[in-house]
């Protein structure tokens, strides 16, 4: 790849890891469109630690806090704060979607990355995040959060494994239909975004044994490039999100499944 292609990759990645727009619809498009080469396994992954870096140095406090009152509660075996309750639901959360990942993996990417499936999850699952923003948003905070509510978003967040549903969208749309604002709902699959992309990309990172070569300077630039836009992502949309809602990002999903639907009509 060229600086180009690295950077603009990049960007996609860092962009679409944290808004609900589905990074998989986003990377086809410059393959399909214009050609370009496929990143590879080595920029997958270093794409990802951007982005993982930049939610773990965007939410540090967070961590510390939540770690903290984790290790309290399995000292104590006491479980009645809210920061406790909500590093547990983050561990609950987070096994669903990584025994699937673990058992479907293999069978979702052999036989679901066409562009006829991104396309169609890309607006289903847009509309379903439009529905459940308008239909069940409420007022409940991330302090509220519930085992039995954690596992909910868990589960849903499984479906994320099928390419174009976008795991931070799932995630929102499950956590709004749970009666969630829409603030709660993002810092949740944001925190929940940690322990995914570590699993994820120490995954991806176990492929890369073999590798002869790589492209050092694709994946330091990958790198840097990916976790600023993560950072500033995470950071404006935290911001804005309570007063722009989700109906951009689902007018987006749309526009963006038509012209998948319409590439690949014309193909």
């Amino acid at each position: 790849m060229d600086i180009v292609q690295t950077v603009w990759l990049a960007l996609i990645q860092g962009l679409s890891e944290f808004l609900p727009i589905s990074s998989s619809a986003h990377l086809i498009l410059p393959s399909q469109v214009l050609g370009w080469p496929d990143q590879g396994l080595a920029f997958d992954v270093a794409v990802h630690v951007g982005s993982f870096v930049a939610v773990v140095v965007y939410f540090r406090h967070d961590i510390q806090t939540l770690l903290r009152a984790w290790l309290q509660s399995i000292a104590s075996r006491d479980l009645s704060s809210a920061h406790s309750q909500l590093a547990w639901g983050i561990v609950i959360a987070t096994i669903p979607a990584g025994l699937t990942g673990l058992l479907l993996g293999g069978y979702i990417e052999m036989h679901l990355r066409s562009m006829a499936v991104i396309a169609a999850t890309t607006i289903i699952f847009g509309l379903l995040l439009g529905w459940a923003d308008y239909r069940f948003r409420g007022s409940k905070t991330i302090e509220q959060l519930t085992w039995k509510s954690a596992l909910v978003v868990g589960l849903a967040q499984c479906l994320a494994l099928i390419p174009g549903t976008s795991r931070s969208g799932i995630t929102m749309t499950a956590a709004l239909a749970l009666g969630f604002d829409r603030t709660a709902a993002a810092r949740f699959s944001f925190l929940l975004a940690i322990p995914i992309i570590a699993l994820s990309g120490g995954y991806k990172g176990l492929q890369l044994v073999n590798q002869d070569s790589v492209a050092w300077f694709e994946i330091v630039l990958g790198t840097f490039v990916s976790g600023i836009t993560a950072y500033l992502c995470i950071h404006s949309f935290l911001a804005l999100v309570e007063r722009v809602g989700m109906l951009p990002f689902v007018i987006y999903r749309l526009v963006l499944g038509g012209a998948l639907i319409f590439i690949l009509w014309n193909s």
